[in-house]
């Protein structure tokens, strides 16, 4: 996982990781949803590098729309998150009404994203898309190393 979290993750790693289609990225890549902050992609044939506050963006956004929440009000929610004052996602949770947004911290601070806010429609807890994008991560990176370890022991034999 080291590896990756210095030289980035790739387009179909990221979609792997976060249970999106390569098409979902792409198009949120073009339309600055999320927007790859190591590589951009610059014309054909050039790759983009997501970094891992990136990937758990992407992982935010699928649980978003998993939630029933529209790809618009997703793309709000994520830009306050991003201005949340450097919020720490393992430890909140975004609560989503039809007015607005409030991201709940477990001290019980609350910070009003979208500065509206009536009856509370879904609440994601954001704590289980950071522990659930870190345990994939760290089965793929096992998966490679065992692999990797594999083919060694395949040459030397």
């Amino acid at each position: 996982m080291a590896d990756s979290l210095t030289s980035g993750f790739s387009g179909p790693t990221v979609c792997r990781l976060a249970g999106v289609t390569y098409r979902q990225l792409d198009y949120w890549a073009r339309t600055d949803l999320v927007t790859p902050s190591i590589s951009a992609a610059h014309g054909s044939g050039s790759k983009r590098a997501y970094s891992y506050g990136d990937v758990l963006e992407v992982k935010v956004i699928k649980s978003l729309l998993n939630s029933g929440v529209s790809l618009s009000r997703a793309r709000q929610a994520v830009e306050c998150l991003r201005n949340a004052l450097g919020a720490d996602l393992a430890s909140s949770s975004l609560v989503l009404s039809d007015a607005g947004s409030v991201l709940a911290h477990d001290d019980g601070d609350l910070v009003d994203l979208l500065r509206g806010g009536q009856g509370v429609f879904n609440i994601v807890p954001l704590a289980n898309v950071v522990a659930e994008l870190t345990t994939t991560i760290a089965k793929e990176q096992l998966q490679k190393e065992q692999l990797l370890t594999s083919e060694r022991e395949h040459r030397s034999a």
